[in-house]
């Protein structure tokens, strides 16, 4: 009789692939890395540093648990926190504008992640259009729904990664594009798409009905803008009509502001389309974290942003230079230095065989106890219809991490290449 599922599964069930941060922690798990290990340095994190930062206000401790809110969340959040998104929106992007976004306009949910897979899970039978490289998430969404056909669209190394809306409406025109997904700030490249730009793209999906589904989760890592006053990037900016315009946001306080572990995240687009999505959630998760939602209203005071993002930018601009510093004395070069993120997508091709390569960088990485995400697993490949595949020159490094764990990641290369050369 013909195998014809993987052996070491229950009959019935599929292999399920690990995303990239997850295949290289469970990794370096079995070499024995834990997050409070003091001789490891994670520089393949997607977490930004979650203590106290210079300037910033004082990071939430402790939290007393209404007692009422056991009861399970409503699927799109409560009111207060959607209100209170869908304010601080028209604060930061929309003060100019008649159309404003209300309670109606906003839908929370459990993190990133499930915030795209019920937007995912609400599209119809269409082409969909996503980057190449981009988040290494996206390839098993894109898979898991049968509904919508995966589209790639490739970003070039020589126009530093950037989206150039002319050759875009081609191709959104060319293939029917009735969707399309990326992150701005990109992850892993950091390009920002942002003005007139950023403008345009809206614009475009305007014109030709297609819906622009934006994971804005490192728009307050920008470092374009002057050093103070803090700049932030989102496509809330360009909307004409927020019932009208097909642009859906997805943001939360995972990257921006440094709270991963509370999973909590919103959705902001027009009013049928939350509805869609609030009955994708009826069956996808059954709703957000509810004790914690109404703690994240003081969070969202417009004052109490611009003061975090102030003082996370100051920071985080500091760590990036450090760090292309770090990898430029080493031969590490970087394509499109990152505008936004808090990553580097760092080309190897010039280290020494098999350093160049981003897996063995990888493996090499393991053995003096640094963690890196090969660059391979950012050509999000959906189903794998392509045999052919791309980035395995390049690595993605995390200047997420506190100084001293950067300084001992980087450390740890200056190892490795040098044994390697010499």
């Amino acid at each position: 009789m013909t195998q014809t599922t993987d052996p070491d599964l229950i009959p019935g069930f599929r292999h399920v692939p690990r995303t990239g941060v997850i295949y290289v922690m469970h990794r370096a798990g079995l070499r024995g890395y834990t997050p409070d290990h003091p001789e490891w340095a994670n520089l393949g994190q997607g977490a930004p540093e979650v203590g106290h930062i210079e300037g910033d206000i004082e990071r939430i401790s402790e939290i007393r648990i209404n007692p009422l809110r056991h009861e399970y969340s409503p699927i799109t959040g409560e009111m207060a926190l959607r209100q209170k998104v869908a304010d601080l929106y028209n604060t930061l992007y929309r003060q100019d504008k008649e159309s404003k976004y209300t309670y109606e306009n906003v839908s929370i949910s459990g993190g990133g992640r499930v915030g795209l897979t019920r937007v995912a899970a609400a599209l119809g039978n269409i082409n969909m259009g996503h980057f190449l490289p981009d988040y290494t998430a996206y390839e098993e969404l894109l898979s898991v729904f049968r509904a919508f056909i995966p589209i790639p669209i490739l970003l070039e190394a020589e126009s530093g990664y950037r989206v150039m809306i002319g050759k875009l409406r081609k191709e959104v025109l060319g293939r029917g594009l009735k969707a399309l997904l990326l992150s701005n700030p990109c992850n892993p490249t950091g390009q920002i798409i942002e003005g007139n730009q950023l403008k345009g793209l809206v614009d475009m999906a305007r014109e030709f009905h297609t819906a622009l589904i934006l994971d804005e989760f490192y728009s307050h890592y920008i470092y374009t803008g002057p050093k103070g006053y803090p700049k932030m990037v989102s496509a809330a900016e360009h909307v004409q009509n927020v019932d009208e315009d097909p642009v859906i946001i997805i943001d939360g306080l995972t990257k921006n502001w440094r709270y991963p572990g509370w999973r909590i995240s919103w959705t902001l687009a027009p009013k049928s389309v939350i509805n869609a999505i609030a009955s994708a959630g009826s069956f996808l998760d059954g709703g957000a974290n509810n004790p914690f939602q109404e703690h994240v209203l003081p969070l969202l005071e417009p004052e109490r942003v611009i003061q975090k993002t102030a003082a996370m930018q100051t920071r985080f601009r500091e760590k990036r230079d450090y760090v292309l510093q770090r990898l430029y004395a080493m031969g590490i070069t970087v394509d499109a230095e990152p505008e936004g993120t808090f990553y580097v997508w760092a080309n190897l091709s010039q280290l020494p065989p098999p350093l160049n390569n981003g897996l063995d960088f990888f493996k090499a990485g393991l053995e003096e106890q640094v963690i890196t995400v090969p660059g391979i697993f950012f050509d999000v490949n959906p189903e794998k219809r392509r045999e052919y595949g791309r980035y395995q020159n390049y690595a993605r490094i995390s200047f997420g991490p506190e100084t001293e764990v950067l300084k001992r990641g980087l450390d740890a290369f200056e190892r490795i290449i040098a044994k390697h050369r010499a």
